[in-house]
């Protein structure tokens, strides 16, 4: 076993197939995290093709499948054949271009193998930058982790390159080196991605990290979990952003916390965090509607990613209790239960609620609520255009065949609601708080807001 304290990993002897472990000093006492090894490469092909597979596993297994992308065919350029990257990790606005490669044959001198690991760096770094070239040139058909094809423009992502190396014994102190691809970049051991995903559990979040600590001096590969903690300490410390929580309504309430968690995600031993990912899993394997299409599947689990890390164990214990508290009227009543976000950026929202039952009627009064709220706000910020509202609301089933059902509505940009309409879900909403037939979390201090209709 290695550890490392206060940011450094002690040598080892063996190569780095073994768990190590961080000792990481804060002001609250020493603080002790184990990563274990990357996860092993399947049996069933060569080396180099494993380590692409077994890349993609771990993003697709701890962030969401359906954000991890390989091509979808050769793109064709004049008489010869051009691929389009490793893989690709999208989700929302952001992209990686994964190149991983792979030492494939029996290491050798600690120098030999430093200058072997500075030319494979170079390598995928040309070629990542070659990637997003051709993609901004040209869309492509791109396939995700549950083999459905997305169209791939490049231009309507911010893109980073990530050399991913594949290694049995990376010589300590390394640091891979490149000419700028002209775009963030970044170095990582299979071990440091393994790390990201089963610590954050969110490609969204895993993605912000990566453009984040791409930005900041190079660390030695291998060394990605010090600078995750140093940076995760100094989230600990840092003060609140100032955001005016009067957009959301009256008497918003301002909740922080860190963008980078100390403790792995779930590691509160409830599974709280997994209802989050069960939302994720809903939305992704529902059939779409003939309106619909990937690409806005995508664009609604993106916008549901989007929840902070920090946050997602507390949401998922007020999702349970939503659950269990909505049943409890009585007949041929509905009872709500909702929470909002309205994201630091002011342009994103999202509201996940909670309701007795599934009807045409409840799903009608969820679609007025979420684009009442949403036209509420943005009349505030002044930035419709750019804006968008995501509604998540879980309906109980009482057939045991699923204990919940899982709705959506997504609304975007400036809704130019017609007077009348807007009238009506006011009346609807607004008055029934007003009146006091719902508890509002934001004029009660509450953290959820509850209606009996």
């Amino acid at each position: 076993m290695r550890t490392s304290r206060s940011g450094l990993w002690l040598p080892a002897q063996d190569d780095d197939r073994e768990d190590l472990t961080l000792i990481v000093e804060t002001p609250d006492g020493t603080y002790v995290r184990r990563v274990p090894p990357a996860l092993p490469l399947p049996a069933h092909t060569d080396h180099g093709r494993g380590a692409e597979e077994a890349t993609h596993t771990a993003a697709a297994t701890w962030g969401l499948p359906d954000f991890v992308f390989q091509q979808a065919a050769h793109a064709v350029k004049g008489s010869g054949v051009r691929e389009l990257g490793d893989r690709l990790l999208l989700a929302g606005r952001r992209g990686a271009v994964v190149q991983v490669k792979a030492r494939t044959v029996d290491p050798k001198s600690d120098a030999d193998e430093a200058a072997w690991i500075g030319k494979v760096a170079a390598k995928a770094m040309r070629q990542a930058k070659g990637t997003v070239r051709q993609l901004r040139l040209q869309s492509a058909d791109m396939v995700n982790g549950r083999s459905r094809t997305l169209r791939i423009d490049g231009n309507a992502f911010e893109w980073i390159a990530v050399f991913l190396l594949d290694h049995p014994r990376v010589p300590p102190g390394t640091l891979a080196s490149w000419a700028a691809p002209g775009m963030p970049a970044i170095a990582l051991t299979r071990r440091d991605w393994d790390f990201l995903f089963d610590q954050l559990r969110s490609t969204t979040a895993v993605l912000d990290y990566l453009f984040r600590a791409a930005a900041e001096p190079a660390v030695a590969l291998d060394n990605e979990p010090v600078r995750y903690y140093e940076l995760a300490a100094a989230d600990a410390v840092a003060p609140p952003k100032d955001i005016d929580t009067d957009l959301v309504g009256e008497g918003g309430t301002l909740f922080s916390g860190p963008q980078l968690p100390r403790e792995p995600a779930g590691s509160d031993g409830t599974n709280a965090h997994l209802m989050i990912r069960i939302m994720l899993e809903d939305i992704a394997l529902t059939s779409l509607d003939a309106s619909l299409t990937e690409s806005d599947r995508f664009t609604v689990l993106s916008d549901l990613d989007r929840l902070p890390v920090s946050a997602r164990a507390e949401w998922g214990h007020l999702l349970r209790d939503m659950l269990r508290d909505v049943p409890l009227v009585p007949a041929e009543h509905v009872k709500w239960r909702f929470r909002r976000l309205l994201h630091e950026d002011n342009t994103g929202q999202l509201i996940v609620g909670a309701a007795t039952c599934f009807d045409p009627t409840v799903q009608g009064a969820f679609a007025a609520y979420v684009q009442l709220r949403h036209h509420e706000v943005t009349n505030r910020t002044g930035r419709a255009e750019e804006s968008s509202t995501l509604g998540v609301l879980l309906t109980p089933r009482h057939d045991g065949r699923r204990p919940w059902d899982t709705s959506t509505v997504r609304v975007h940009g400036d809704l130019a609601l017609p007077p009348e309409d807007l009238k009506i879900y006011q009346e609807g909403w607004n008055r029934a708080f007003d009146e006091g037939s719902v508890v509002d979390a934001a004029r009660t201090g509450g953290p959820q807001s509850s209606a009996t209709t």
